[in-house]
């Protein structure tokens, strides 16, 4: 027999940050960090672009990334710095002949 999905709710970002006392838009940059084996998924309806939901799982280990950002603030800037330089916008070529 394969895999059974074992998942019978999970909880959005938006309800977890409220459940954790954390401001919601430090905890998604938090929970990107999180993949679906981590417990962390997008739920999306019609019409929707998605929202960020998580699983019990997903949530203790949420608690842990939380734990692990709190010790080390710089993290989320780091990775900021990082993206950033990934997306630079190549120089745009002059239009002078």
């Amino acid at each position: 027999m394969g895999h059974v999905n074992k998942v019978s709710h999970v909880f959005t970002l938006s309800h977890v940050a409220e459940m954790l006392g954390e401001d919601e838009e430090w905890l998604f940059e938090v929970a990107e960090e999180m993949d679906t084996e981590d417990g962390q998924l997008w739920v999306v309806g019609v019409g929707e672009d998605g929202v960020m939901a998580f699983t019990d799982d997903g949530i203790e280990n949420l608690t842990n990334l939380i734990a692990i950002h709190k010790d080390d603030p710089s993290i989320i800037e780091k990775r900021r710095h990082v993206l950033a330089a990934m997306i630079k916008p190549k120089n745009e070529e002059s239009d002078e002949v």
